[in-house]
C-alpha cells in the first residue's frame, strides 16, 4: 500500500472543540470527486440540521490495479448522539455511499456499519492491445457510454490510470444489472478488448 493523503482543513493551529467522526467511505474515488460527491451535500446537511462541520478528507492509495483503496470524511459533530449519527449515514447512503462503508468514532474507536450501492470496476488493458487501438479510441467515450448504457442502473464515479491498466469505477443498487447493462459496450468497443470487470462493493 502506498502512503495515506489526509488533509485536515484548519483555520486556526488548534483544532475546533468537539468529537470527531471519520465516515470510511468504501468508494474509489479521487480527492476532488470526494468532495463533489460527498464532503460537499454533507456539509450542507449538517449545517442545516446545525449537527457539525465536514472539517477534512483523505484518500488511501492501493496497489494496481485498484489504485485507491477507500476515502475518508472527516466530521466535527456537536455531539455523538444516535440522531446526530444516523443522519449523517442516511445523507452518505443518499449520495451513494457503498456497501462496507462504516462511521469510526474517534473518542472511542467504535464502528458503525452503512452503504447501501454495490460497486462495479472495469479494467482496460493498457499494454497489450493494438497500437491503433490507443490511438483511434478514447477513455472518455468509454466513460460516457457506461453511463449512457447504465441510465438509472448506476454511475460512473472514478478512474485510477496504472502503469498497466486503468480502472474504471461505477456505482449503484446492483453489480449484476449494471454488468448486464454495459455488457454491450465492453464486447464491441476496441478499447474494451481484454477489459476485466470485478465487483468491489
Amino acid at each position: 500500500m502506498f502512503g495515506f493523503k489526509f488533509g485536515r482543513k484548519q483555520e486556526e493551529e488548534t483544532a475546533p472543540e468537539g468529537d470527531y467522526v471519520i465516515a470510511r467511505l468504501n468508494a474509489r474515488v479521487q480527492p476532488i470527486d470526494r468532495g463533489e460527491y460527498f464532503e460537499d451535500p454533507l456539509q450542507e446537511t449538517l449545517q442545516a440540521g446545525d449537527l457539525g462541520e465536514v472539517t477534512g478528507g483523505g484518500t488511501q492509495l492501493a496497489d494496481e490495479p485498484a489504485g485507491i483503496a477507500f476515502c475518508d470524511v472527516e466530521i466535527r459533530v456537536n455531539d455523538l448522539g444516535e440522531q446526530t449519527l444516523t443522519a449523517i449515514a442516511q445523507r452518505l447512503e443518499a449520495l451513494g455511499a457503498p456497501k462496507g462503508s462504516k462511521l469510526i468514532i474517534d473518542a472511542d474507536g467504535r464502528e458503525i456499519a452503512f452503504g447501501a450501492h454495490e460497486g462495479l470496476a472495469v479494467f482496460l488493458d493498457g499494454q497489450n492491445l493494438p497500437d491503433n487501438v490507443y490511438a483511434e479510441c478514447d477513455v472518455n467515450h468509454v466513460i460516457a457510454e457506461l453511463d449512457r448504457l447504465m441510465g438509472e442502473k448506476g454511475a460512473f464515479r472514478g478512474y485510477w490510470q496504472g502503469s498497466a491498466k486503468t480502472g474504471l469505477y461505477c456505482y449503484g443498487a446492483s453489480f449484476d444489472a449494471m454488468k448486464d447493462a454495459i455488457a454491450p459496450l465492453l464486447s464491441s468497443y476496441p478499447l474494451c478488448q481484454n477489459a476485466i470487470v470485478e465487483q468491489i462493493a
